[in-house]
């Protein structure tokens, strides 16, 4: 293995053949253990940054190259631990991000004019650096995985907080649906699958590539752009009716019967199975609902919602009677919200549709019968009952435990992970450009005196 200055020494003479034969200016600015940090990746990752509209703190080259060499300390570990993190999971990322700048930008050529690559370079350093964060995100967790907290740290906390520091916890809702799905017609349902049954003819026969179609086609977009492909899934990853037919694909010329599940129809090409994961292709298509079937639902749900107000029914039993979600069917129609685990909402954290409807209503209150678009991306009919209230406010443990014990959590979380940084720096071979001599870093101890 190369001692530190031999790998500095050959990672300085591969950066500088590197750039004699691309004709572009680089070269390797941060060595953290064995880990190289090019100038042209510190540049790379302060555009995608300036893009999301990112705040910088100081002098954005010098955050952004320190950010980069925490991540190597992290990953030092992470590797020295045998920290794995899921590729099909990272190749989600990845397509989620390029899909992102896709859309904004405008195209796919766009984006690789604003970022000056080609879109297959552009994967490459978007799978390294998606990759880079996942492995640093799990081995903080790891570092941090025996934090507790107590009410009685929680109380000690909050008694020692000065009162221009306790936290506000902004207006927060809870909110109940009844949802109903519109009838599709079986017109509208037979054309989506005559469409698909032409599709596998046409990728069977050799006329088509299923990820042509896929491409062109696929109401998936997140997929459609790479061709349908899902990337490797477990069972448990995917909804029954999917798995199914995706783990009993055997022959990757063919294609899968049309599936029906939740998000619509869909028929399957298989890629290659892997253990108890499965690589395949998919096309989407979703039966679009007629002006007249939503019209049918809101007409039902406005009656539901007048029997309602008049006393003869309650909201609970109006969910348990005809709500078709079974995510609030059970709970009298109860929202949850999935980042907090409890029923409170803060207004953006809802669907937008959703927000905008019961944002004025008083509790108990009742909306009129609106379209709003689900988790899975299925057009849904509902009426929305406002359940409670609570107006921004400072925090206190009697009513914000669960907010208090989050800021708790993530100060000695970040308590914890500082020691670490410290101790690791101290004990990790690092060298930094001479051109970062006048930077202002977070932690001091990256140039060694």
């Amino acid at each position: 293995m190369l001692n530190k200055p031999l790998l500095l020494i050959f990672l300085l003479f591969t950066s500088l053949e590197l750039s004699a034969q691309n004709l572009v200016v680089d070269k390797v600015v941060w060595v953290v253990g064995d880990e190289p940090i090019l100038k042209s990746e510190i540049e790379t990752e302060i555009m995608r940054m300036k893009y999301e509209k990112t705040k910088f703190e100081g002098d954005p080259y010098c955050t952004v190259a320190e950010q980069m060499a925490l991540q190597k300390l992290f990953i030092a570990q992470a590797k020295i631990d045998s920290v794995e993190v899921s590729e099909s999971t990272i190749k989600q990322q990845v397509d989620g991000r390029i899909q992102y700048f896709t859309e904004h930008l405008g195209s796919k050529e766009k984006v690789e004019e604003y970022f000056n690559k080609p879109m297959s370079k552009m994967r490459e350093d978007l799978t390294k650096v998606v990759s880079e964060q996942m492995l640093m995100q799990e081995m903080q967790q790891r570092i941090t995985k025996n934090i507790k907290v107590t009410p009685q740290d929680i109380n000690k906390f909050y008694a020692g907080l000065p009162k221009d520091s306790i936290p506000t916890v902004p207006e927060q809702v809870e909110v109940q649906v009844v949802v109903v799905s519109p009838e599709i017609t079986n017109a509208e349902k037979e054309r989506v699958k005559s469409q698909l049954r032409d599709f596998r003819e046409k990728i069977e026969s050799g006329e088509y590539q299923f990820s042509t179609l896929a491409i062109l086609y696929s109401e998936d977009r997140g997929s459609a752009l790479q061709g349908g492909e899902l990337g490797f899934k477990g069972k448990g990853m995917l909804t029954p009716e999917f798995a199914n037919a995706a783990f009993s694909l055997y022959d990757p010329t063919k294609v899968s019967r049309i599936i029906e599940t939740e998000f619509g129809y869909h028929i399957i090409q298989l890629i290659e199975k892997k253990g108890d994961q499965v690589n395949c292709r998919h096309i989407l298509l979703k039966p679009q609902i007629s002006y007249e079937q939503k019209n049918v639902a809101m007409k039902k749900l406005d009656s539901l919602s007048q029997e309602i107000r008049k006393g003869k029914i309650t909201f609970e039993q109006t969910v348990l009677k005809y709500s078709e979600d079974k995510t609030t069917k059970q709970n009298g129609g109860l929202m949850i919200n999935k980042t907090v685990g409890n029923s409170k909402f803060q207004y953006q954290e809802l669907p937008a549709e959703i927000a905008k409807e019961i944002y004025s209503l008083n509790i108990g209150e009742i909306s009129k019968p609106f379209v709003y678009t689900n988790e899975v991306g299925k057009q849904v009919v509902a009426i929305a009952r406002v359940k409670s209230k609570i107006k921004a406010h400072l925090a206190n443990p009697e009513d914000d435990f669960q907010e208090l014990k989050t800021v708790l959590t993530n100060k000695k979380s970040a308590e914890v992970l500082e020691q670490w940084i410290i101790k690791k720096q101290a004990e990790t071979y690092i060298h930094i450009d001479p051109e970062f001599s006048n930077c202002e870093f977070k932690y001091s101890n990256w140039i060694k005196k």
